[in-house]
Parts: structure tokens; sequence; C-alpha cells
């Protein structure tokens, strides 16, 4: 070896000695590496970190030109396999294969390649950046597009984004717009470019709030890093892309999806952040009462049949039909999901991601599935006709089916199926019930402040009646510092479920409307939405301002 790498760094001027010991610190408190420790705080770019252990280890460093125009030895490594260990083959010869590795002193990786090819190595240092988008080239969406992404846009502008993308500050920016976002609770980071600057919000408990205004230039090393962490392609600025990767936050695994869409001032980047750790796929944590949640745990024990989730986008669907996924997730079914995209990744459920380019549709997927001996599916939403006739028709065959559909209310679910050409008959004889949500923000314990309405407002709202006073206690949002001022702290459901009892099938036999249908239901005990979000206002969890926006219209 030629010296530490700390010591090479130092030597080169890329290190000074505070942050040597503040990464130093770290490797003794979290068991990290100290070379990823260096890139992942960034306090040293990946390409300078790389040479560093490529001179230390009197190892070659990989070069663009060594990455092959193909796969090599694809039917020996898995593409999960190297994505997973940042490894690629670059060469395969009779005695010895040639590996680019992110981490050359990863000695398990190696002896495991070692044993898999069954010959030695020649292990070649590699930029991680450049690693990662080598991988997505050669298997991810540019194996599916048939191009090259370096011929294709052009070898001199790639090689300059990926030099911006590796530079410690726009690691280090990255970096914390993701801790900030974990720390606030946000669900999404939004990077909105304008003419003049680039606007960074972070939406949470469904609100966006403005976290910070960058420069404008330094939005393209910005956009270029996380397209580089998310396998996309780096130089396309004229289409949208759709990506993931996945980063740690304290010791927490966060999955991050990236939606990057062209406008006239530069790209737009949305990162949906998804905490594996604090996610609630658990139907007693959404906010259910303990009525709705009997009920629907009741239509999940049916052996077939259709369990519809409706509400508007963000509403929460796709978090409650994981939930109820899990709630079947025993080890005695076979579950298959199709979705767009795959936002929770469910162990032991074999999951599907669409693909309209290459004709990977809803209704392709859902026929595919049905020869694959299934109990349970989830489709991810029904668009068309043809995805509620092939989820229909496997409701009918044995098969329990859950999926979502926009509609405002649960018995407007019934007339939107109509509308998409189902007969009543069909629905009365698939259809098991519909469960229509939204989420209402929860007023933070450590600031909520306690107030009554106008006399006229609390009869207006019908809150004497469902608390049985003529002037109830309320709570509103007040703001301190452990709600970072907004008066919430999280979000929770407000639902109504409709069964399809028999008097519900009758008027959907006799194609009844919207608010036939839901007078029946009503008269047959559902609460509505809004009730729900009154009654939990009542009891000081949200307030009567957030369940009135929530239930707007309902």
């Amino acid at each position: 070896m030629s010296g530490d790498i700390v010591t090479i760094l130092r030597a080169w001027g890329k290190l000074d000695d505070r942050d040597a010991q503040r990464a130093q610190g770290l490797v003794i408190s979290s068991g990290e590496p100290l070379h990823r420790v260096l890139c992942r705080l960034g306090l040293v770019a990946e390409a300078d970190v790389a040479r560093a252990l490529a001179e230390m280890l009197n190892l070659p460093l990989a070069t663009r030109a060594d990455y092959p125009p193909s796969p090599v030895l694809a039917d020996r490594l898995t593409p999960a396999f190297l994505q997973t260990y940042r490894v690629l083959p670059l060469a395969d010869a009779a005695d010895h294969a040639v590996i680019a590795m992110a981490d050359p002193l990863d000695r398990e990786t190696m002896r495991a390649l070692e044993i898999r090819l069954g010959k030695a190595l020649h292990a070649r240092v590699a930029v991680p950046a450049e690693l990662q988008q080598q991988i997505a080239r050669l298997y991810g969406q540019a194996v599916e597009a048939a191009v090259d992404t370096g011929q294709a846009t052009g070898g001199a502008d790639l090689e300059r984004l990926r030099e911006l993308a590796s530079e410690a500050p726009v690691i280090r920016l990255v970096n914390r717009l993701i801790e900030q976002a974990v720390a606030a609770r946000a669900s999404d980071i939004h990077v909105e470019p304008e003419a003049s600057d680039v606007r960074i919000r972070l939406r949470i408990d469904g609100v966006l709030r403005e976290a910070e205004v960058i420069a404008t230039g330094r939005h393209l090393a910005l956009v270029s890093r996380v397209k580089i962490l998310s396998g996309l392609d780096v130089v396309e600025r004229r289409l949208p892309q759709d990506g993931r990767f996945q980063t740690s936050v304290e010791g927490r695994a966060i999955d991050i999806r990236v939606s990057c869409l062209p406008t006239v001032h530069g790209e737009s980047l949305v990162l949906r952040l998804l905490d594996k750790a604090s996610a609630p796929l658990d139907l007693a944590r959404l906010g259910f009462t303990d009525a709705v949640r009997a009920k629907l745990e009741t239509v999940l024990a049916e052996p077939h049949g259709i369990l519809l989730v409706t509400g508007p986008t963000g509403s929460g669907k796709t978090t409650t039909l994981h939930a109820a996924l899990q709630r079947l997730n025993t080890g005695e079914r076979k579950l298959i999901t199709v979705e767009d995209p795959v936002e929770y990744q469910a162990p032991g459920v074999r999951q599907i991601q669409v693909r309209p380019q290459i004709g990977l549709e809803f209704a392709t997927a859902l026929r595919s599935i049905l020869r694959h001996d299934p109990d349970v599916i989830m489709v991810g939403e029904i668009r068309d006709t043809e995805t509620a006739r092939v989820a229909v028709q496997a409701a009918l065959t044995g098969h329990f089916v859950m999926a979502t559909l926009h509609t405002n209310d649960a018995a407007g679910a019934v007339t939107r199926l109509g509308d998409m050409g189902i007969e009543p008959y069909l629905m009365t004889s698939s259809l098991k019930a519909v469960l229509a949500q939204r989420l209402v923000r929860t007023l933070c314990p450590a600031c909520r402040e306690p107030y009554r309405e106008p006399a006229p407002a609390v009869r207006a709202l019908g809150l004497d009646r469902l608390s049985g006073e003529a002037n109830p206690r309320l709570y509103r949002a007040r703001g301190c510092a452990a709600c970072g001022g907004t008066g919430y702290a999280g979000r929770l459901c407000v639902a109504e479920l409709l069964p399809l009892s028999d008097a519900v099938r009758e008027a959907v036999l006799a194609r009844a409307d919207t608010t036939a249908i839901e007078r029946i239901a009503l008269a047959e005990g559902m609460q509505t939405m809004r009730v729900d979000g009154l009654l939990k206002a009542l009891a000081g969890v949200t307030s009567i301002a957030d369940v009135l926006r929530a239930t707007q219209g309902d």
C-alpha cells in the first residue's frame, strides 16, 4: 500500500484536519468504512476518494473507456447483485475477470465473486456515481430503449455532468436536503427552477412549505447528482424520467422515488421519501375507527370479491391497500400486485411495475397474473374499462381483488364502474365494499389550544348532535417549536365504508343514482367522511378547519 487514505487526501490538499477528525469520529460511532463516510458526508469528491483508494491499494482506476458496450458475464451475475454490491464486470478472460468495484476493500464481495465465477479477479477502482450510471446503462432503462447513453447524448457533455455530480459541494447539498426532509417528516422534496433562482419546498403533512432558495448555477449539478443516484439518463433534459434510489439517514433506510419533468426554466424534480421504519402499514395505525376497521377486516376475510379504495390523489389510498395487503400476507396465500409506481416493497409479495412504453399496462399484467394462480391481487388503479372488466372477471373466478378508483365518495364508485361499462349484475356479484378516504392533519399535542365555536356554527355542522353538548370544546392549531410553527404533527384517515348489503345491491340492480345509494347506506349506519372527521375533531385529534378543508364538497 502507498499510505492510508487520509494521508493521501491530505497530501493532495483534498482533506483538512478538522474534516478528517469529524469523519474518523463517525467511523467509530457508525462502524462504516472511512472512505464511505468521506463520500456520504461530501467532505471529499467521490472521484478523489476513488483515486486515493486506487493509489493506496496499487490498483488501476476504472475510466470511461474501460466500461464495456454490452453486459459482461450477464449469465453469471444478476443486475440486482451488481447494484447491491456496487460491482460491474469489465472484461472476461480464460483465467480471470476484470471487475470494477466502488469499494475495493470489500473482501467478502471479492470472495463471493471469485466463488461464483470460478476464476481470479483483477479489480479496478470505480467512482461510485459512474459505476451506478454504467449499471443503469447496461441493465436498466437505457437497455430497454436500446440506447447507449454516452453515444446518444455526447460523451463530453456526459463527462462534464458526471464531474459536476461527484463534486463534494453538490453531494453535501443533496445529502443535506434529504436529511432536512427526513427530520421535518416531509413526504416530498420539490426542486423548482425559476427565472432567477431555484426554490426548494418540502411537503409536510400534505402542505408545501418553502425550505430554501439556491442559486440557478447549482441547479444543473443538483439535478445531475439525483439522476445518477436514481439511474436516469443524465443528459436527457427534454423528456420526463422516473427512477428511484435508497439511502440511509441516521441508520434509517429511506426509499426515494424520483420524478424529473422538463420546464421552461430547467428540470423540475420531485423526490418522494418513504421511511421504511416509520411507514404505518397497519390498519390500526392509519386512523380508522374501530367500527370501520372491524367491517374492513370482515371484508378482507372474504375468499373472493373486490374491495375498492377511493379518493383523490394524495389521500392515502396506496398506503391503505398495502396495510390491507400486509394483513393478508400470512404465508398461506399467493399475493401479486400490479402498480404504477411500486411505492412500498413488500416481502413475500410478487410486485409488478407497469411500463406503458413497452405495452405492459394494468389490464395486460392482470391477464398474465391470473395464470400464476394468485389468491389476492392488488391493482394500483382501475383507470379504464378493460382493467375494470379483467378485475371483475378475476373476482368472479375465485380471487380477492383490491384496487383504487378516483371518485369523491364511496357511493360514487358504483356509478363510476357503471360509466366504465360494468353491468349492474356483475357489480353486485363481485363488489364487496367501497372504502372512501381523505387525510387530515393531526394537531400538535404540545401546543393545541381549546376554544368553542359560535352557536350557529355548532348547529350548522351538527356538532351539538354528535357530541350531545350544546357548545362542545374543540381544539385548534397554534404552533410551537415542536411542530415547526404549523400547529400540526402527522396525518390520519377520515373514511366511510360502504358494504354491498342486500338493500344496496337491489339499488344497484335498479340502476339507482349515487344519492339514492348513499341514502340507503346512511340508513344502514354508514358514517360519512365528514362525520368521521368531525368526531375526531371533537376528540381533539384534529381541527374543524382541517376536516372542512379535506372533505370540502363531500
